[in-house]
């Protein structure tokens, strides 16, 4: 057994998952950086470089967010990080959070973000900051905002003001060619998390940032919600993918236990009402706690899944101190202790059923044993991540507890066994 598998020493227990990259190890001091996650990874438009950007801070909540970047030539030896926007240490710098990148057909890279006043827990407002670079991330321009609108009330009104919104995955191209993201909304005058969508009208013709238009698609207003009779009725986190058949596919977390999703066929202007994801149609409901669960094309037409594997309710304002008793192995706890382990599925179109994706059976590969690591002392893996295929290599990038960031390869080899069982 390795030495470091019993107990936790922040200096080597990055390699309790057996990663594959080391792309960033925490270095104290001044520099803010006990917490790392939102690790989104993607390809340099004009060279042959990775790109990684992250959220960061001292500790989540803090109030003190910043959005920095790092390049790899290769996938495997990683720059230190470039300090993009956000909070310096003893300054009063508003927060740059939940960072999420647009890359133009010229080759231009926009970074939006959450941008909040200093010491805001969560970084969260209904303002998107936004900068730009030319030069495949080196130097950034602009500084400009965008409103997010609110999902409640006439827009015009200022007593419905946004409360907070969240981009948490890259941006994927509709049907159409235009950039859309999947946010979470949450306004001040009603909690309850709601999806939406918006969609980048002119972004291609690299406009300064006061002047991008922006479709903002909320399904009538309401956004996506679990129906009324489901309890709570919030959902959050959106994930997208685009069909063959050009219809778009939106994964969402919740508080039911399970996975639910949707479908558009018109580009996200109007959404099916969301339902529990099953395995395939009439099959079992694909447990997962309230984490994000992302799903992403692959390059051969399939599918990854990336969730939890259980259904276990956290210790919160809902469910207080009482967990099912068909879990008495599980003892009351934050709700990161239920992120862990990381399982996948790889999925298969099948345009004509119900459900358009299928799935099959789940293998688990990532794990912490439950030994927590950082200052937020979270025992969580693979919660807020990203995957690439760069030259030749596909590459799960993945927070290890908000503290590590790491990258797993996913092999074809991985996947070979992995066959939706229709």
């Amino acid at each position: 057994m390795n030495d470091w598998v019993k107990t936790a020493n922040p200096t080597d227990d990055w390699k309790r998952s057996n990663p594959d990259v080391v792309i960033y190890l925490p270095q104290g001091g001044d520099l803010n950086d006990g917490d790392n996650e939102h690790f989104l990874v993607f390809e340099a438009p004009k060279s042959d470089e990775l790109l990684a950007t992250w959220n960061q801070s001292t500790v989540e909540a803090h109030g003190d967010n910043h959005v920095v970047l790092a390049r790899s030539s290769d996938g495997i030896n990683w720059s230190e990080p470039q300090w993009i926007a956000g909070t310096h240490s003893g300054t009063d710098e508003p927060q740059a959070s939940w960072q999420f990148p647009v890359v133009t057909q010229s080759g231009r890279i926009y970074c939006f973000f959450t941008k909040a006043a200093q010491g805001v827990p969560g970084g969260l407002s209904g303002i998107m900051g936004g900068v730009y670079s030319d030069d495949d991330g080196v130097t950034w321009t602009g500084g400009g905002e965008i409103r997010v609108p609110p999902a409640f009330g006439k827009p015009s009104d200022p007593s419905f003001e946004t409360g907070g919104f969240i981009v948490w995955q890259i941006p994927i191209r509709d049907s159409n060619g235009r950039g859309i993201a999947g946010y979470t909304l949450w306004d001040k005058e009603n909690q309850i998390g709601s999806l939406h969508f918006m969609r980048f009208e002119n972004i291609d013709d690299d406009p300064e940032i006061a002047d991008i238009r922006v479709s903002w698609l909320s399904n009538g207003r309401k956004g996506i919600m679990l129906s009324r009779y489901v309890i709570p009725q919030g959902c959050e986190e959106p994930a997208l993918a685009l069909l063959p058949d050009r219809r778009l596919f939106v994964t969402m977390r919740t508080l039911t236990g399970y996975i639910w999703y949707s479908v558009s066929d018109d580009d996200g202007e109007t959404w099916r009402d969301p339902e529990p994801m099953r395995y395939m149609d009439d099959g079992e409901p694909i447990k997962h706690p309230r984490a994000p669960c992302p799903i992403y094309r692959l390059e051969d037409g399939r599918y990854m899944l990336l969730f939890f594997n259980n259904d276990y309710y956290a210790r919160n304002e809902l469910y207080g101190d009482e967990l099912p008793e068909k879990h008495p192995d599980i003892k009351t706890g934050p709700v990161w202790s239920y992120r862990r382990p990381a399982f996948i599925a790889v999925g298969e179109c099948h345009p004509n059923a119900h459900q358009p994706i299928w799935f099959s059976k789940p293998k688990q590969i990532l794990d912490t044993d439950g030994i927590p690591v950082g200052p937020k002392g979270t025992c969580e893996i693979a919660t807020y991540t990203s995957l690439t295929h760069h030259k030749g290599r596909r590459t799960l990038w993945y927070p290890d507890r908000k503290y590590y960031l790491l990258g797993k390869h996913v092999t074809d080899e991985m996947l070979a066994d992995m066959k939706v069982e229709a």
